[in-house]
Order: structure tokens, then sequence, then C-alpha cells
């Protein structure tokens, strides 16, 4: 009994020691705090310093907590409910939302272009990154990200140019990153989320902060949307196989049933592909009527039962969404609406992962 006395003791001091630790650490942390006024209707104002963004400068986020932006809306049938945590932070890449014929900056996006910003905020930063506003503070960084057409190179000149493009914008994404970490984040908890273009970043990010670092500790999970994710990409890092599963990846990319495209029919390496409606490995079929929920044209209109999910070698099958109006929507690619289609039940599972990590 005493032996056993002594070890519960042990036990409990080395917990005692661990908790004060992690409070000296988190004490020892400089937090930034919120500026006394923020003029948000000049979000679009920026002024770069040789071209390049300035995070210090909140006009330089596109989601940031210390301001009111569109990841601030809350579709009105969620309201009700809506009950926001600031114990956890969201870091968010947004797609590609250059896309212009014309490339009028070249291979990348200038940030002083008022109507580029304003179309990133009001497609992608409302429609995405409000997902997860009530599971966390989201932080979205503006990026000089590369044009769509970098992703289709038409010679070798253009794919060298491309890879210019990409490298440049992802040094934005570490560049906030690094910024966001050094000031804001104070030991929280860390939701990688993105789409698109923000995959390829956030991918980079991952293997470069996470992967085989001490900051994997921090990682609630990380949903990586829209791209391949080679499941050997990251070592330490998996994908995740259950709903609750904390420290792990989640990908998918959604095409209509039957539809297999070219580049992926091509593609030689494998891809994670989590099914967003049952979250769970075991379950890689599920009708929509499990789907609680998609956003689709008008933010504040929830509709249940828009999409179901499957889960196809390296993609995400769907039967044709269901709205009002779909008759006219004759695309095999669901790749625009790959978190839409299944808002709530990404939205959900956030906090679910979140619960678990907290547990743990």
């Amino acid at each position: 009994m005493k032996q056993i006395a002594s070890t519960l003791s042990n036990y409990y001091m080395k917990q005692l020691v661990n908790y004060f630790s992690i409070l000296i650490l988190l004490a020892s942390v400089s937090c930034a705090k919120p500026p006394q006024k923020f003029e948000g209707l000049a979000a679009y104002q920026i002024k770069t310093v040789n071209g390049k963004p300035n995070y210090a400068d909140l006009h330089f986020w596109a989601a940031h907590p210390f301001k009111h932006d569109p990841s601030d809306s809350i579709p009105e049938p969620l309201r009700k409910n809506y009950k926001a945590d600031s114990t956890v932070d969201i870091f968010f890449v947004h797609p590609t939302t250059y896309t212009a014929n014309e490339k009028s900056f070249g291979w990348n996006a200038n940030l002083e272009d008022a109507a580029l910003n304003g179309k990133t905020d009001y497609s992608t930063i409302l429609y995405q990154a409000s997902i997860f506003n009530q599971a966390g503070r989201v932080f979205a960084p503006r990026y000089r990200q590369a044009h769509l057409s970098a992703y289709f190179p038409k010679s070798l000149e253009d794919s060298l140019e491309a890879l210019k493009a990409f490298e440049l914008a992802y040094q934005d994404v570490k560049t906030a990153f690094e910024f966001y970490l050094a000031n804001y984040n104070c030991g929280r908890p860390i939701v990688i989320a993105s789409h698109s273009q923000g995959s390829t970043h956030a991918k980079r990010l991952l293997k470069e902060f996470f992967d085989n670092k001490p900051l994997k500790n921090k990682l609630v999970a990380a949903y990586i949307v829209g791209m391949i994710f080679e499941p050997n990409y990251l070592t330490e890092i998996p994908g995740c196989k259950t709903p609750n599963q904390t420290g792990c990846v989640c990908a998918w990319r959604t095409y209509k049933n039957g539809f297999i495209p070219a580049f992926v029919e091509n593609e030689q390496i494998h891809s994670i592909v989590t099914n967003p409606l049952t979250w769970d490995a075991t379950i890689p079929q599920v009708d929509r009527d499990f789907n609680t929920g998609g956003i689709l044209l008008k933010f504040n209109k929830l509709i249940p039962r828009v999409a179901d999910a499957t889960v196809i070698d390296k993609i995400l099958w769907s039967g044709k969404p269901h709205f009002f109006g779909n008759i006219f929507y004759t695309s095999k690619n669901f790749h625009i609406a790959d978190m839409n289609l299944y808002y709530l039940s990404i939205r959900k599972n956030v906090e679910t992962r979140i619960g678990a990590y907290w547990k743990k």
C-alpha cells in the first residue's frame, strides 16, 4: 500500500509540475492586443512596401479576430445557438481568387487591388472561413496568390514562371503564419484549414512547422480540401480515420458520381480521402439524408440533404446537388463547392475534434 501511495504521489506531483510549467510557458508568451481603432471600411486601402505584405497591419488579413470581417458572419438559421470559442485558433488559407483572363498583375496578385480583395472577402472568406467561426478565432492572411493559370502551364517557360509564382505565394503565407505564432497564438491549439490553392500552401505549412516538430502537439486537425494529399507526404501526421481523432489530416476532392477527371486518372500516387459526412474510414458511403446542411449561393439559407458522399479511390463522389434550380447546374466538377456542400458537417466536426483534443 505504501508503494502504491508513493507511486500515486509521484504521479500527481509530476502532473502538477507539468501544469504549472504550461502556465509559466503561456504567461511568458507576448501576445498582441487589439488596436484601439480599426477602420473596417479601409480594409481595401492597402499600402505594401515594395509589394510585400506587412502582417502587423490588420489590412493584410482577410480575416482576423481583432476586426470585423466576413468570416464573422453566421448563417441566419445558426444564429440562435451560436456560441463562439476563443480558446482555439483557426489558420485559414484561402483559394485562388485571382482568375481574370487578362492576368493584369502578372503571375501573382497585387495586394493593393481593392476589387480583388473584395472578391476574396465576400466569396471564400464569407462562404468558407465562416465555417470555423464558432470553433475558434479565425486568421486568414492576404497573400500574393498565384494566378489560376499557374496550375495549367502551356509551355516550359510557363511552368518555370508558375513555380516561381507558387513559391512567392507560399513565402507570404509562411511569413503570415510566423507572425501569427509570434504575436497572436499565445499557446492556443491550432486548426489548419484551406481550399484549393490555399491547400497547396497549407500542406507545406504542415510539413515545415508541424511534422516532426513540437508544434505537432498543438495541432487539433487540418482540413486540407480540394487538392491531392499524398498519404506519405507527412511522416508523423496521419490521415484522419475517425470523427474525433486529433493531430490528423482531412482531405477530399468532390466530383459528380461516375466522373473521374483525366488528370486524376493520370495521377500515379494515391491520396487521403475523407468522407465529410461520416468522418469514418470504415463508412466510405452515406446517403444525402445524413447531410444536415450546406450553404450555396444564398449565405443565409441552409440547405439540408443537399449532397451525399462516397469515397472512391482518390476522390469523393456525390450525386447532383439538390437545391431549387439545380436543373440548370450541369457541371460534373464540384470543386468550387468542396466545403460548402458539407458546411454544417464540417462546422460540427471541428468542434468534435476540439472537444477530443481538450480531453487528451
